[in-house]
């Protein structure tokens, strides 16, 4: 394999690995804002409960006295 050939093949792997790097962090970014979304979701629902129990009113899906 002459020179010419090994820089083609390395730049082929290069390109591979950039393309590879680029899907890796769009699939970082969006975990990311998957994440900051069922934040919110938790935190609102957190807040829900919160509120219910100030109200005086238990949570619907409790367990009932006898289990």
């Amino acid at each position: 394999m002459d020179h010419e050939d090994r820089f083609v093949d390395i730049e082929i792997k290069l390109a591979h690995q950039e393309d590879l790097v680029e899907t890796l962090n769009q699939t970082i970014y969006q975990q990311g804002r998957r994440i900051d979304q069922l934040e919110a979701m938790l935190a609102k629902l957190a807040d829900h409960v919160r509120n219910l129990q100030e109200a005086g009113q238990q949570p619907v899906n409790e367990r009932p006295p006898h289990y």
